[in-house]
């Protein structure tokens, strides 16, 4: 069995080299030179670009990549599963599903199942590792392993702040008023993702006061958080990555806690600073 991911589920590269897991890379423009995520460009570039006033553009997967790994399968005979970065995010999923249908009219017989996770950055990511761990069990069934990624996704929470409106308003994800004003008051959104989306869904003064509302929230809404892997990323900001995994391991105790820096498509978007946390609000079965 073969599972496909992007590099929007935010997990290094040596994770795909170590667990074979195919990586597509999307896109990242800057200076009018175009990079593949995690393979020719450094998230640290991207921020660094970012800090000097440049706004990097990004594009999904290549739809010649995608057929290129289709072929590729559909010569193999095995199964594949493909989880895609959140569809209301980017354009990467419907490219997918349209590529596959190319690939299935000369090939009847492939069996890819592409998965619009509706989750982006680590909790994504959290998809991805669960897929590998259900290979890697000796599951062999990849309807069972989509049925519990769906189920998994369904209940994915994501709960994020940036730290500079600035950097979200240069992308059109905010409007420039907001930020400036955000930027006077101190203003940090708390946001999550809601069916696909980026949702804000609070507003606090100060940098200490939103994280301790992002635990709390995580209590209210985590089922069984002490038995479960929860999932941090920041934009090139460990200090406050491990400022929130100290006030979560305070308060509900996870089996784990991973860090991963955010990469280069999710942090083209929302600069540095920003860090979030992943986790399930029921446990898959």
């Amino acid at each position: 069995m073969r599972i496909f991911a992007d590099s929007a589920c935010d997990l290094p590269k040596s994770f795909f080299d170590e667990n074979d897991v195919t990586l597509f890379p999307l896109r990242v423009l800057i200076d009018d030179k175009e990079y593949d995520d995690i393979m020719t460009i450094d998230s640290l570039e991207v921020y660094n670009a970012i800090r000097n006033g440049k706004q990097p553009k990004t594009s999904q997967v290549s739809p010649e990549l995608f057929l290129s790994k289709w072929k590729e399968l559909a010569a193999s005979g095995e199964d594949g599963i493909y989880i895609a970065f959140s569809s209301e995010l980017s354009g990467t999923f419907n490219t997918a599903v349209m590529t596959k249908d190319q690939v299935k009219d000369t090939n009847p017989n492939m069996n890819l199942i592409v998965i619009d996770s509706r989750c982006a950055s680590l909790g994504y990511g959290l998809l991805v590792k669960e897929a590998v761990r259900l290979r890697d069990a000796g599951e062999t069934d990849v309807r069972t392993i989509e049925r519990k990624i769906r189920f998994m996704a369904g209940h994915m929470e994501h709960l994020f702040t940036v730290e500079d409106l600035d950097y979200m308003a240069r992308g059109g994800r905010v409007s420039k008023t907001s930020a400036f004003i955000g930027g006077l008051l101190n203003i940090k959104p708390l946001l999550h993702v809601a069916g696909g989306k980026l949702v804000p869904i609070e507003k606090h003064r100060g940098r200490k006061k939103v994280l301790r509302r992002m635990t709390e929230l995580m209590a209210e809404r985590g089922e069984n958080l002490s038995e479960q892997t929860i999932a941090i990323s920041h934009s090139d900001d460990e200090g406050i990555a491990l400022e929130l995994k100290a006030a979560i391991e305070e308060l509900v105790g996870p089996k784990n806690i991973e860090i991963h820096i955010i990469g280069s498509v999710i942090g083209a978007h929302v600069g540095p600073g920003t860090v979030g946390v992943y986790f399930l609000n029921r446990l898959s079965k």
